[in-house]
């Protein structure tokens, strides 16, 4: 099922996007190999619900005033504060042509070492990898049930891909392993010496009477 997004070209720029922010549209804008850079605007909304539904790894139609472009959402920009996009880059992809994209990684199952007191550190959360944008999988399942034993790992060249998916991310890397759960050491709390709060107390107070010379 193709996933489709409408969008509308964007006049407006610098400070002129913030009204476009206000109406509940998005500035974004679409770029790739041969496509100029194309500055465009979408409702927010929609795009949201594309966004979580894509990610940035599925192709999406996107309709710019009817013109279809097949497109990767390449990068977002959101608010620090709120977390809302507020910029879209789209990347327009050419028709056999691979591309380069981190995928997000599921972790899946249920380890033994885990259940025995383990804990689980995973090092990735995306592999990159590269194939043809029709073959890119929404994301890459990792079965942590290998993880048997505290120190066992499973690297990134034992992730199963899809056919014509190739890994980039060094296969020697870590993607997630098991350690021994260390206790928090419990520091003893001492109670303050009150014997020499108190005498402390009592040669300030026998100064203060004492008068001046």
């Amino acid at each position: 099922m193709v996933i489709e997004l409408k969008a509308a070209k964007r006049s407006v720029s610098g400070k002129g996007v913030q009204a476009l922010r206000k109406d509940g549209l998005i500035p974004s804008i679409v770029y790739g190999p041969k496509q100029e850079a194309l500055p465009v605007e979408m409702n927010l909304r929609e795009f949201t619900k594309v966004l979580e539904k894509a990610g940035e790894s599925t192709v999406i139609n996107l309709s710019v005033d009817g013109e279809g472009h097949n497109v990767l959402i390449h990068e977002v920009d959101v608010d620090p504060v709120t977390s809302v996009p507020r910029h879209a880059d789209f990347y327009a992809i050419v028709k056999g042509q691979k591309v380069k994209v981190d995928i997000e990684l599921e972790f899946v199952g249920e380890s033994l070492a885990v259940k025995q007191g383990g804990n689980l550190v995973k090092a990735l959360h995306e592999l990159e990898v590269e194939a043809d944008p029709m073959n890119l999988p929404h994301d890459l399942k990792v079965d942590i049930s290998a993880l048997a034993e505290i120190n066992s790992h499973i690297l990134a060249k034992d992730i199963a891909l899809p056919a014509g998916v190739t890994l980039v991310t060094g296969g020697d890397e870590v993607v997630a392993t098991v350690v021994e759960a260390k206790e928090e050491e419990v520091v003893p709390v001492t109670a303050p010496d009150m014997t020499a709060i108190e005498t402390s107390v009592e040669r300030g107070k026998k100064e203060e009477e004492t008068p001046a010379e």
